[in-house]
């Protein structure tokens, strides 16, 4: 934002210095990125009338020039011109010999063209003061002969250029500025007055709001008989050029100088080119439209619009139509002034490419309640500058999906407890209420409204934000922090995060922290049966919907590594998935890991064999043994995992995750090198741990029986266990596979399982007639249970 000090002091004039201003800005968050003199440039320079123009004699691109500048010489100055625009009878700015021009150029008697030359005729690009350099500057006709250029132009005036963070929209017009400055300094803010202009036509336009959501409240009034010669006052051109915005015409001007002044953005349309009325609403999927820079551009249809009953006019809040732009012959205007919802228009601009003054200020936001007194202040200026007759001001508003003035409590502990100290209450009455904030006291502090143009301040520590703010960062009184050490509790009964971190980063693993937004494309890939959650306004289009597992960031974090020859990748994440199949978005808490490439780190006594399934088995059994459960891994067919190489993990009969590798042809996708294995587990399904109980150490010897079950090949060996644990008599202290056979001297689909049993009793030595009981019990059992026979 960048603006006059002067059009600043018009409205707040604080006895304090331009050093002082800047530094107060800067101090209360409203960071001051440059400030310049403008008169410093040059020295010099005053107003002349050029009284005699003659062609150069050896020269046919030069004049001769006799100047008068008043009393600032006895004679008038021969002065030697190339402008195109040089002639008789123009005010012009003439810069005296010694005077100095802007990059320390002093101008000096010369001769051109053996003719001499006592001074320069200056452009208004030469005094820094505009781009054209084609001609001279041509002063007003009644521009003081003789009066310094300085003092005639108003150059005694500061350009401040203030760095507003995103969410202080409100400071993005004098207005804003102003009311800050007031509060900073204590000084008397003087508001424009802004009349109410009274109709002089009965001519209107209908106004239909189709997007009331984005578009929740919609201003018009026809204006007729503008006179389209008329100029924009040289006072209306110094403050918006300052502010960095060009002069076009007096209606544009207008709109400029009322968003520069309020902060409100506005539009004019020539109104004959308007068929029908006003419809404002989402554009269609390859509606085109050609904007005022003559750019066409093809919408879609998230993209808010302005359009009459044929046509479209305007990107709403961004830029209007060239067709529908105010032109050297416009007559008739209808102005619009309008609130725009913010997200509605967040991304829009830069969507086609755009970056506009009234774009910049809708996205951050703008005062639901202002759209009435811009216009009011915006035909005031029209009448007054271009003439013409106001109609009605029509207005359509849906309240349904308009803003309300936000209620909030403020308590003295809280204030207190944040910043350090207490505050007075008449301090903190002080403050807000010159902020534009209604307080009433209550017992504990006071409710808070929120005006309509801070939509930044939604809770109360925004409230105490501001307090110390304007009190002063640097005022605050100096106190060394106490803190109560607390002994917080640590049930035994959880598994931490930090502990599954410590028992993967043991095992080689390293944490990954990656986005939880993710492309689009490669989400569908990892997880193509649930749809994830597009964002409204993503950061870039690769980072546009809401992550529903955590592998697309672990998938491009390996590929990263692995394309910059890193052998070894084992990588882990703990974080959110965002699951939103349900009626309500569920956040989950999530581990998930990937591991590809070589085993081991290369080594001269290790073999360089590759991972596979039963890497990452093991190495999610060492983190399931954290709670000290029982965990069933069961094959299972997914379609981002390789046929035979998946599985489910499961606790009582509930899956909590799954692991695998990934599937050969989703791989090439992907543009891994590498086969990767992948898992992923529910956070709060393995965060309870079952806690030990001692059991006296038996005096007495273990027995060790083997034995070799010939069984279906799709009986799995984690039932045998079960089973024979759970069947053994409590003399079982420890069951285990050993081998497992397939092959020769076996019926096709059947399988050896070798399984040590070690079996103990804690007050007694076990005679073979008890084991021999036991194991008859067992086999007979899994022969009945698994069709089990004993292998021969």
């Amino acid at each position: 934002m960048k603006f006059s000090e002067n059009w600043l002091r018009e409205w707040v004039n604080p006895d304090i210095s331009t050093e002082e201003l800047v530094e107060k800005l800067t101090m209360a968050g409203l960071e001051v990125d440059a400030f310049d003199f403008l008169g410093d440039n040059f020295s010099g320079i005053v107003v002349g009338e050029i009284l005699e123009a003659e062609q150069h004699p050896d020269a046919d691109k030069l004049r001769v020039c006799t100047v008068n500048v008043g009393d600032r010489s006895d004679e008038d100055l021969q002065i030697i011109c190339g402008a195109p625009n040089a002639r008789k009878g123009i005010k012009v700015a003439v810069a005296m010999i010694g005077a100095i021009l802007p990059g320390d150029f002093k101008i000096k008697k010369a001769k051109l063209r053996g003719v001499a030359s006592f001074g320069m005729l200056c452009s208004s690009k030469e005094l820094n003061l505009g781009e054209d350099h084609d001609g001279i500057m041509e002063l007003p006709v009644d521009a003081p002969l003789g009066q310094d250029f300085v003092e005639f132009m108003q150059l005694n005036d500061t350009e401040i250029e203030v760095d507003l963070t995103p969410n202080r929209g409100d400071c993005l017009g004098i207005r804003g500025i102003a009311r800050e400055v007031g509060v900073l300094t204590q000084a008397e803010v003087n508001e424009v007055r802004v009349n109410s202009i009274e109709a002089t036509i009965t001519d209107v336009l209908p106004i239909e709001l189709s997007a009331p959501q984005a578009c929740p409240r919609y201003l018009g009034r026809v204006i007729q008989g503008i006179n389209p010669s008329a100029k924009t006052p040289d006072w209306m051109v110094r403050k918006i050029e300052r502010s960095g915005i060009r002069s076009i015409d007096p209606v544009v001007d207008i709109t400029n100088y009322v968003l520069l002044e309020l902060g409100h953005p506005m539009h004019a349309f020539d109104l004959n080119n308007i068929d029908g009325g006003i419809d404002v609403r989402m554009a269609k999927q390859g509606e085109k439209l050609t904007l005022l820079d003559g750019q066409e551009v093809k919408l879609s249809d998230d993209t808010l619009m302005i359009a009459d009953h044929k046509k479209p006019l305007a990107i709403a809040g961004v830029m209007g139509g060239e067709f529908s732009g105010i032109n050297a012959a416009t007559k008739d205007v209808f102005l619009e002034s309008a609130y725009f919802d913010q997200v509605a228009i967040a991304g829009r601009a830069r969507q086609y490419g755009l970056h506009t003054d009234a774009s910049h200020r809708y996205e951050r936001g703008v005062d639901f309640e202002l759209q009435g007194t811009a216009m009011e202040r915006a035909t005031e200026l029209l009448l007054e500058i271009v003439g013409g007759e106001a109609g009605e001001i029509i207005e359509a508003v849906n309240t349904e999906y308009l803003p309300t003035k936000r209620s909030l409590v403020l308590r003295r502990a809280r204030i207190e407890r944040l910043v350090g100290f207490a505050f007075e209450d008449a301090q903190v009455e002080d403050i807000l209420t010159r902020l534009g904030l209604e307080l009433s006291a209550n017992a504990e502090g006071w409710d808070v409204i929120v005006p309509s143009f801070r939509f930044d301040i939604d809770n109360e520590e925004s409230l105490i934000e501001e307090l110390v703010r304007v009190y002063g960062y640097n005022n605050l009184p100096m106190r060394k922090p106490v803190a109560e050490m607390t002994m917080y509790r640590q049930p035994e009964d959880r598994v931490w995060k930090n502990q599954m971190r410590e028992v993967l980063v043991d095992r080689g693993y390293q944490e990954a922290i990656t986005y939880s937004f993710v492309e689009p494309e490669l989400q569908k890939k990892l997880q193509p049966d649930q749809e994830p959650l597009p964002l409204l306004n993503p950061i870039s289009s690769e980072l546009g919907v809401m992550r529903t597992n955590l592998l697309a960031g672990l998938v491009q974090a390996a590929k990263f590594n692995l394309n910059r020859q890193q052998t070894r990748v084992r990588l882990f994440e703990l974080g959110l998935r965002f699951d939103n199949s349900g009626a309500a978005l569920a956040q989950i808490p999530t581990i998930a890991g990937l591991i590809a490439g070589s085993r081991a780190a290369e080594q001269w006594n290790a073999s360089a064999d590759k991972v596979d399934f039963y890497d990452l088995k093991g190495d999610l059994e060492s983190v399931l043994s954290l709670t000290n459960m029982s965990y069933q891994f069961e094959p299972t067919t997914m379609e981002i995992l390789h046929p035979g190489q998946a599985a489910v993990i499961k606790a009582d009969d509930k899956t909590v995750g799954y692991l695998g590798k990934i599937h050969p042809k989703l791989q090439q996708e992907l543009g891994l090198e590498e086969e990767s294995f992948v898992f992923q587990l529910d956070l709060e399904a393995i965060s309870e741990r079952q806690l030990p109980e001692f059991t006296p150490l038996s005096k007495f010897p273990s027995i060790r029986r083997d034995i070799a079950l010939v069984v279906d090949d799709s009986i799995k060996g984690g039932e045998l266990i079960d089973f024979i644990v759970k069947n053994g008599a409590d003399l079982m202290t420890d069951v285990r596979i050993f081998d497992i056979y397939k092959g020769e001297h076996l019926e096709a689909g059947k399988k050896s399982v070798a399984l040590a049993m070690t079996m103990q009793h804690p007050e007694k030595t076990l005679e073979d007639s008890e084991i021999n009981a036991v194991m008859d019990t067992l086999i007979q059992g899994l022969e009945s249970r698994f069709a089990a026979s004993l292998r021969s």
